[in-house]
């Protein structure tokens, strides 16, 4: 959905550009809805922003360390560099963590050993206690240099 071409078509004749997207439009009004109650735009902020130093913190104690500095680490999504002196192969880690009830991104945009969790969404301290926890049992297993 292009919004600012529909928001041209709106300005000019009031009507969609093409079909209307019912489930789209229902389901923002749905998000609005749950963000003001959640306190609006700088409550759903810090309850970003906790969750990513929370993420951070509990990375740290496992040995992981982050890809970009503090200083300039946004609460939305985190790159960590692979642990030291421990043999996995990323998918193996990712496909645990997924049976587990949890995802983190599949991908990377580092040509270093790096993956990346993201801190936005239906996301609480919770969750983020239990994937480290569930992130620290996988490399437990595996064999350390």
């Amino acid at each position: 959905m292009d919004l600012y071409d529909q928001w041209e078509t709106m300005e000019k004749d009031g009507k969609w550009r093409y079909t209307s997207p019912t489930h789209v439009v229902l389901a923002f009004a749905q998000a609005l809805r749950e963000m003001e109650a959640e306190g609006g735009i700088e409550a759903r902020h810090k309850r970003y922003e906790t969750n990513n130093r929370l993420l951070v913190q509990k990375m740290e104690e496992l040995g992981i360390h982050t890809y970009i500095e503090e200083k300039y680490q946004g609460p939305i999504i985190t790159t960590f560099f692979y642990p030291e002196n421990c043999k996995f192969e990323f998918q193996e880690m990712y496909q645990y963590i997924k049976e587990r009830g949890y995802a983190i991104y599949p991908g990377k945009i580092t040509k270093a050993d790096t993956f990346r969790i993201g801190t936005i969404g239906e996301i609480y301290p919770e969750d983020i206690e239990k994937v480290c926890q569930i992130i620290k049992e996988f490399l437990g297993g595996k064999k350390h240099e």
